[in-house]
């Protein structure tokens, strides 16, 4: 069960205290507060852990500082969208919203490979009017004989010149915990020009001790990728792990799956589970059409197998679109086949904005048949 406090209810309060004080008598129930300090209003929830299957919904409701009551399942307790529940499903970081209701796209090098490329990508972004990309300084790959990128080497560059083209957001893969530390000081040493929101890859979806220890730390956001392998109710357990840890800010990401029915795509693309994850959690949703299709693949009608794929999961209500570019994919160090060129980011861009608009009228016409 979720107590919904009233904006504002802070700890020092003689109301909260009275609530804290009553919690502490239900016997077998323990407490749980988080807290979210917005930029005008401080939000707080209290989760109560236990059988909470006695305990009347009304009662609680007229507890000191409770504004509404959540009885929550089993399954994705912080994360998931429970019944009767309604509760915002956006967080802010760095100037930039990340809902179920908006659409971000991160755009960029899927592994560094010089600081000339990151550039050119970046005034890009820029001149497009875009503010966040992906760019990977640490790639876990398949043959230990390929290149694992720069790793922190990179990052002084990479952030200098993310604060120089207005760059408010970078997705980074990290693979070991002592990345999340290289990453922090970096951006501290350059002096925090851009933020970073810290990707766990497909590859450690189930890397039960990295979800912990990032889930800990809440200085960045997280988008965990789904498990190429496993199921879908098993990668979103995944991202409840960051969440139960403290971490709220996810974002959950769709990549395909492994499977030889794909061909001759890379992976079967899963885009149709977009509003799957909405409907059952509260995570904003990401698309990745790049290692879904994996090929600059192209029907008789001239549209890219990735702008199809994109198509299908901005039409199905995706939040965030994560998607390789390289300005000579021929030298890019990693995944060149699948990446897009620069000049193919104004054409993708509004195919992109098509398919947006796609959705909002589709939305706004079953909402209509709703009403009546």
């Amino acid at each position: 069960m979720i107590l919904i406090l009233i904006p504002d209810a802070h700890a020092d309060s003689p109301d909260y205290k009275q609530l804290m004080a009553h919690l502490a008598t239900l016997p077998g129930i323990s407490t749980r507060v988080h807290t979210e300090a917005g930029v005008e209003q401080l939000l707080t929830e209290v989760y109560l852990i236990g059988d909470t299957k006695a305990l009347p919904i009304e009662d609680m409701q007229n507890l000191p500082c409770v504004e509404r009551v959540v009885r929550i399942s089993e399954e994705y307790r912080v994360l998931g969208r429970h019944k009767n529940d309604n509760r915002s499903t956006h967080f802010d970081y760095n100037g930039v919203r990340f809902g179920q209701d908006t659409l971000n796209v991160f755009a960029g090098l899927c592994a560094v490979d010089t600081q000339e490329h990151v550039e050119m990508m970046m005034k890009a972004l820029q001149d497009q009017g875009l503010n966040c990309t992906r760019i990977g300084a640490y790639k876990p790959r398949t043959s230990p004989y390929s290149f694992q990128g720069h790793g922190k080497a990179c990052l002084p560059y990479v952030f200098d010149l993310a604060g120089k083209y207005g760059i408010k957001v970078i997705a980074m893969e990290i693979t070991h915990e002592s990345h999340v530390d290289e990453i922090r000081e970096a951006l501290d040493q350059a002096g925090d020009p851009t933020g970073v929101m810290l990707q766990i890859g497909t590859r450690n979806t189930q890397n039960f001790e990295l979800l912990k220890i990032v889930g800990r730390q809440q200085d960045f956001p997280v988008l965990i990728k789904r498990g190429f392998g496993i199921t879908l109710d098993e990668s979103l357990n995944a991202a409840e792990y960051l969440a139960s840890e403290g971490n709220r800010k996810v974002v959950f990401g769709l990549r395909g799956m492994k499977n030889n029915a794909s061909d001759p795509h890379r992976n079967f693309v899963d885009f149709a589970h977009v509003p799957v994850v909405k409907r059952l959690t509260r995570m904003p949703v990401c698309i990745d059409p790049s290692h879904s299709v994996g090929a600059r693949t192209c029907s008789p009608d001239g549209i890219l197998d990735i702008m199809q794929a994109t198509a299908q999961g901005v039409i199905a209500g995706a939040n965030m679109i994560l998607v390789d570019f390289h300005p000579v994919p021929s030298k890019a160090l990693v995944d060149g086949p699948q990446a897009l060129k620069i000049n193919e980011l104004p054409h993708f861009l509004e195919d992109i904005s098509i398919a947006r608009k796609a959705y909002e009228q589709r939305a706004a016409l079953a909402n209509r048949y709703l009403e009546e």
